[in-house]
């Protein structure tokens, strides 16, 4: 499953997909190949610091209609790095403010040649309805707290780079679950790789309603702490709650933090992960962030990888011929 990306060999690339929309539809095996080749991206490039130019003439638009930094700016540098144009899109100072339809634009965007669009959008099912209404390539880099495919995919890259495997981890996602996009992709990912996973936080965040995913549901991070290999803290989104679902910030960390006390009932290797943007002090302190166990810059590069990866397998990847990229 293998790819290493190479000026001079062919291999088979099983990719047969027009757009990235979510983890849920794909099978382990594309899971497999979108990570493997990220991999290589990363061993091709110095670590994703050398351009290839595999996407040279290729457009790649930025459609953002809710804030974001990092995954903006990866995805923009993913595509410089495999030598493609690109173009960011504001929804405040376009013709949208003017009336015009979403699809309207999306569609005079395409007009102008563009080959590929990334779009994070407020409501679910938004970069759905696009793939069905253009024909360029779709990247759903978040849509709502329905899925956010990439960050799945960079966690679990990250995770299977320091422990070799998925298949027989025990992976927890701390937080904010019920408006996490992040936790949603994850979930599809880890399991479909082998991963048994744990969602936890206060019943106003987890309701019983998550074991319709397949997964483990817990209200206490100190009793299930001693049997993570993984623990991913995701952010409390308070720009997406109704009401407040706790008392106090201050009564959350106390409960869900991950501190250096509570470092001391973990496992030795446990590996500290988060989406970001991180609060500390909320979901994580300080010495545990930026701490040993923690991957969260590795994340964070590991994110540039995974775009690439899947620009060149959207963009690049001639799967007729079956080739690889020259």
């Amino acid at each position: 499953m293998s790819v290493q990306i190479s000026e001079a060999e062919t291999v088979p690339v099983a990719w047969t997909r027009n757009d990235l929309l979510d983890l849920e539809s794909l099978t382990a095996e594309e899971i497999s190949l979108i990570l493997d080749t990220a991999d290589s991206f990363k061993e091709r490039t110095d670590n994703c610091t050398k351009k290839l130019a595999l996407l040279q003439g290729k457009t790649v638009a930025n459609l953002f209609f809710e804030n974001s930094t990092r995954t903006r700016t990866s995805f923009s540098l993913a595509a410089r790095r495999l030598g493609a144009d690109t173009v960011d899109f504001s929804s405040s100072g376009s013709s949208l403010s003017k009336g015009e339809t979403f699809i309207d634009t999306a569609k005079n965007i395409e007009a102008m040649g563009v080959d590929a669009v990334v779009v994070r959008h407020r409501t679910p099912g938004t970069p759905r309805l696009l793939a069905q209404n253009i024909g360029c390539s779709i990247v759903n880099a978040g849509d709502g707290p329905h899925e956010h495919p990439t960050q799945g995919l960079l966690d679990i890259l990250t995770i299977r780079q320091q422990r070799g495997s998925i298949d027989g981890l025990t992976v927890a996602l701390v937080g904010d679950i019920a408006h996490s996009r992040t936790a949603r992709s994850n979930i599809w990912g880890l399991q479909k790789l082998g991963a048994h996973v744990i969602v936890c936080g206060p019943t106003t965040l987890v309701s019983q309603r998550w074991e319709e995913f397949g997964v483990e549901i817990a209200n206490s991070l100190d009793e299930i702490l001693p049997r993570c290999d993984v623990l991913n803290l995701l952010r409390i989104q308070f720009e997406r709650q109704q009401m407040r679902p706790f008392p106090s910030v201050r009564e959350y960390a106390l409960l869900y933090a991950m501190t250096g006390q509570r470092m001391k009932a973990a496992k030795d290797d446990v590996l500290i992960m988060a989406p970001g943007p991180i609060n500390r002090g909320v979901e994580v302190t300080p010495e545990v962030a930026d701490g040993p166990h923690s991957v969260i810059l590795e994340q964070v590069n590991n994110g540039l990888a995974v775009r690439m990866a899947v620009l060149w397998l959207l963009l690049g990847a001639d799967r007729a011929t079956e080739t690889k990229p020259r």
